[in-house]
């Protein structure tokens, strides 16, 4: 009945700036749905990557990354979502502040301890983290790097002539050289099999096959 309802009500609603997004959410990661089809970035927030990986107080690393997308599917997948976009990131995807119930999706999640507040770009949230953080919820029971710390060091190559990144996705061994279209959202994670490489043909000779894009 509410999927009904949501629909008709998505249907009826005058075009305003403040709905630029309405539809059924599908969670990708901690701050990152498909609403309606279209990739959408939440505000104001920053969670762990998928392969992302936190401590515990004893020193026991656990997949905090993929907790995190876990418990925002439990919350969010397949909810009503009305997103206003704010901006368009470098990916071209839509960033937006993002309600399901008339309920803030980015400082539901910061509360939880599911994200951090996103400073470089707002502070907005700043609060609600330091609130999260006091109270020990979700991540801050653990040792988290920051999520753009993580990003950052997993696409520094080790040497500026060996930049050429084989990552291992779904799709199989595939490298992106520098200044591909996917090049800077791509991580190297080693310890999973990932890697550098100084140059294409030993990318080929390793069983990598080049990005098309």
């Amino acid at each position: 009945m509410f999927r009904i309802c949501f629909l008709l009500c998505v249907l009826v609603q005058p075009v305003s700036a403040s709905a630029d997004v309405a539809g059924f959410v599908r969670v990708i990661d901690g701050d990152t749905f498909d609403v309606a089809g279209q990739r959408v970035r939440i505000f104001g927030i920053d969670a762990p990557e998928g392969k992302q990986t936190c401590e515990t107080e004893q020193g026991t690393l656990w997949p905090c990354g993929a907790w995190v997308s876990a418990k925002v599917s439990d919350l969010y997948d397949g909810n009503g979502a009305v997103c206003s976009q704010v901006d368009l990131d470098r990916y071209g995807r839509i960033v937006a502040r993002c309600s399901v119930d008339g309920r803030d999706v980015g400082e539901d999640l910061v509360s939880r301890g599911l994200a951090f507040a996103y400073r470089a770009y707002s502070m907005e949230y700043d609060l609600v983290e330091k609130g999260a953080a006091i109270n020990d919820r979700g991540l801050h029971e653990s040792r988290v790097q920051n999520p753009a710390a993580y990003r950052a060091e997993r696409s520094r190559p080790p040497h500026p002539n060996c930049a050429i990144k084989g990552n291992i996705s779904k799709n199989g061994r595939i490298y992106h050289m520098p200044g591909q279209h996917d090049y800077e959202r791509t991580g190297i994670n080693e310890a999973s099999g990932e890697r550098w490489f100084c140059t294409q043909l030993g990318a080929r000779l390793a069983g990598w096959r080049k990005a098309r894009r």
